[in-house]
């Protein structure tokens, strides 16, 4: 089957390569020649683990090209997948759909037979029906079905995402649509990996709660950690015991410095907004979001209560500035809210970050790039650990500490123990939910 994917971004991408990985023909379109060249040359222009050898094996095969000319994408496609850029409108926090509405227009004009035009954007509900009358508009003629089938690709873990997925979500309206999106995933299908068929709005809304859901538990669990510092118990061992309750489940019950990237903060923004909109104000999802700014904000006072209030002229080693590992994504990147503070409180920010550089060199002007945490800790009188990288998880804790001017730790992740860190030579250390003993906890709201 031949696809065309309009957008190679994140989604774009990694929807297009794994398709064609699927054996059918894609090709994948962007206005941007210079990401298209790189492409074309093996570049790939996100870091996500295993994309590349995947992209590389499926050009060699003939499967899968690159072009920034859509006519000849879109040319006897039988299916079109729109995925492009719908980030909160400014003002407002509506997911702006223009980018959306601009290629259902160009598609269009190039459709040359049937096809099924598929939403994989992140969409409010009722944003398909829009784009069949935009298509109708631009082309009376046209023959088209338009199909919803919104992505649940973790970003540093979207390869088995896509060919082992939880669910595959669908919404269609007609047999003919149906049937040319059953032979996209029939790969999956006879893995026995669940399809769920929908209608439009069915399918759009799924996402937009999945991702709410989500971020409620990251929220929750975020409220306990707070309340565990001020009453002496471990939001970790709280999290292990919720957790092992089969109703709730382990997962996004992990205490840190709130949650970022770009699905949780944008689609928790324009879900509240749709229901603002409907008369159905989303109370739960308006207090997550709020909770998760507090969160943000809550790290930098625990970095300068580290500091003894002040980090005026200290240096700050932090390690991690992508909004999780395994991803170069730097958007609504807990960083973005610390890091800026820390520089504006007067403090030296050096910062150690796998693939974080290339976006976070625009995003965190004045911070000094180190290549590894013991260069960063060199005279630091206080080390920050925001993203649990892999290579942050077995530091030799006792060269930090010696090579710092005051050994103190601000572990965000809850990555180490405290008994560990302080037997190493820090003379400080705090977490996220795992303050004090209990007694330490009420002397101290004693004194408050």
């Amino acid at each position: 089957m031949k696809i065309a994917m309009i957008g190679t971004g994140y989604v774009g991408l990694v929807s297009g390569v794994c398709f064609s990985d699927f054996g059918h023909d894609v090709v994948c379109v962007d206005n941007v020649p210079e990401k298209i060249s790189a492409l074309e040359h093996g570049e790939v222009p996100i870091y996500e683990p295993g994309l590349d050898a995947v992209m590389a094996r499926n050009v060699a095969a003939g499967r899968l090209r690159f072009t920034t000319d859509l006519a000849q994408a879109v040319d006897g496609a039988e299916a079109v997948f729109i995925a492009v850029g719908t980030p909160t409108r400014r003002g407002d926090g509506h997911a702006d759909l223009s980018y959306v509405m601009s290629a259902a227009r160009d598609l269009a004009r190039a459709l040359t037979g049937y096809a099924v035009v598929v939403t994989k954007s992140t969409v409010p509900v009722g944003t398909n029906r829009k784009v069949a009358e935009v298509i109708r508009a631009t082309r009376s003629d046209a023959d088209f079905d338009v199909a919803s089938n919104p992505e649940f690709l973790r970003e540093g873990a979207a390869i088995d995402d896509f060919m082992k997925p939880d669910r595959v979500v669908v919404g269609v309206e007609s047999d003919r649509a149906k049937e040319v999106m059953g032979d996209i995933y029939r790969p999956l299908f006879l893995r026995d990996f669940p399809i769920v068929y929908t209608d439009l709005e069915t399918a759009e809304m799924i996402k937009y709660a999945a991702n709410a859901f989500l971020a409620t538990k990251i929220s929750f669990i975020n409220e306990i950690a707070a309340l565990c510092e001020r009453l002496g118990a471990d939001v970790k061992a709280v999290a292990k015991g919720m957790g092992l309750d089969g109703r709730i489940g382990n997962k996004f019950l992990h205490a840190g410095p709130g949650y970022g990237g770009s699905c949780f903060p944008k689609d928790t923004s324009a879900l509240a907004r749709i229901g603002q909109e409907h008369g159905v104000p989303q109370r739960i999802t308006e207090t997550v979001i709020a909770v998760n700014d507090l969160t943000k904000r809550r790290m930098i006072d625990k970095v300068l209560d580290l500091c003894g209030g002040s980090v005026n002229g200290r240096t700050i080693a932090v390690l991690g500035v992508t909004f999780k590992p395994e991803t170069d994504d730097m958007r609504e990147a807990p960083a973005l809210t610390l890091v800026p503070a820390l520089i504006g409180g007067g403090a030296k920010v050096r910062v150690v970050d796998p693939h974080g550089r290339k976006e976070g060199e625009a995003l965190l002007p004045g911070v000094s790039w180190e290549l590894d945490p013991y260069a960063a800790a060199q005279g630091a009188e206080c080390l920050v650990i925001l993203t649990e990288w892999n290579q942050f998880r077995a530091l030799d804790l006792a060269r930090l500490a010696q090579a710092m001017q005051e050994p103190r730790m601000a572990d965000l992740r809850n990555i180490y123990e405290r008994d560990d860190v302080l037997a190493a030579g820090f003379t400080a250390y705090e977490a996220v939910g795992r303050g004090q003993s209990k007694g330490a906890a009420q002397t101290r709201a004693a004194a408050e």
